[in-house]
């Protein structure tokens, strides 16, 4: 079959990650454009992809004719409005999470995948393609904990004293909704994808103070309720000391399992006299590095006639919903009540 002619656009420290799969790991992909608004991001492109096309507006290269498929790695401000301007175009879609800050414009982005059923669209949740996470759901789909009745999940980077996050905050749409919403999705998809009915949220500032500006929290802690009785507990944190842990742990009726208890780099356990121990993942790439590479993939051969991802963008708004839902609770400091889905 042809191969899948991409298009990527933003060139930061994740949007290089993926621009060297789709270049070189992917089977079935070629990168044939790139797209930044910065001149640093399209001179990075330019040395590491001499044969790309660089483009500095993201409608020029929507009106490349040589691009198949779009692959969004920008603000979160930006998502809806561009993924609908790609479907628009003709182009199928793969875009970083989450779908959108703003319910409202993940229905209209929806909505306009519905006018253009035949185009493919993705959106991130880099973590069901995790080995480790596939395994998971697939033994409890076979029954391994009995009836599943809560997952308790975490995100939590490592402390940048350089102050990143505190930047980013004004944009990321607040801790719960940037970090949580992948604990939110693993949380959906482990129990079966139940209604979530009411949330509750508390958060503290541990280290950067600046985030007190723009309502942001370095640490948060929420609850969700679902409508068949199973919770979900959710800890984001940016301040760990250690390195990027993610973890998460489903408990059921016959037995419990976890996934990412101790944060490992690779195998390597140093003994000496202060004790056991082993270096710990630096960042979430260097965790989910050998995710990012399978949901490109999927992705690629979705567009190229495979099967579906099983990614949905209700899914993707559902996700978008309970984190907004959770940022008003620890705003209010009040449980909040989820209106039925529509």
């Amino acid at each position: 079959m042809n191969p899948v002619r991409v298009g990527i656009v933003g060139l930061g420290r994740l949007g290089r990650r993926h621009a060297e799969n789709l270049a070189w790991h992917v089977p079935g992909a070629r990168l044939v454009a790139a797209c930044s608004p910065l001149p640093k991001e399209r001179e990075w492109a330019k040395a590491h992809f001499p044969d790309t096309a660089l483009h500095a507006d993201y409608d020029a290269l929507l009106a490349d004719a040589s691009v198949d498929a779009v692959w969004l790695v920008t603000p979160t401000s930006l998502h809806a409005t561009q993924i609908i301007a790609a479907l628009e175009a003709g182009k199928h879609v793969f875009c970083e999470k989450p779908l959108s800050l703003d319910l409202a414009e993940c229905d209209r982005v929806i909505e306009a995948h519905a006018r253009h059923a035949h185009l493919r669209v993705m959106i991130g949740f880099v973590r069901r393609f995790d080995a480790s996470y596939r395994d998971a759901f697939d033994s409890i789909a076979k029954g391994a904990v009995g009836r599943p009745f809560m997952v308790r999940s975490q995100t939590c980077d490592k402390n940048d004293p350089d102050g990143f996050f505190v930047r980013f905050a004004p944009t990321s749409g607040g801790l719960f909704l940037d970090c949580s919403v992948h604990d939110i999705d693993l949380a959906r998809w482990l129990l079966g994808n139940p209604r979530a009915t009411r949330v509750m949220a508390s958060g503290t500032i541990a280290i950067h103070e600046g985030l007190r500006e723009c309502g942001d929290i370095d640490n948060g802690v929420g609850i969700v309720e679902f409508d068949d009785g199973r919770l979900a507990v959710f800890y984001a944190s940016r301040t760990m000391a250690h390195g990027h842990h993610t973890q998460t742990e489903v408990i059921g009726t016959a037995g419990a399992l976890s996934v990412g208890r101790n944060p490992r780099l690779n195998r390597v356990e140093l003994a000496d006299e202060y004790g056991v121990r082993n270096a710990c993942t630096p960042t979430f790439f260097e965790r989910f590095e050998d995710a990012f590479l399978r949901e490109a993939q999927a992705f690629v051969a979705w567009v190229s006639g495979g099967k579906p991802t099983g990614m949905t963008l209700e899914d993707a708004r559902e996700a978008t919903r309970i984190g907004i839902a959770l940022r008003e609770a620890y705003a209010s400091r009040r449980p909040v009540d989820l209106q039925p889905l529509r």
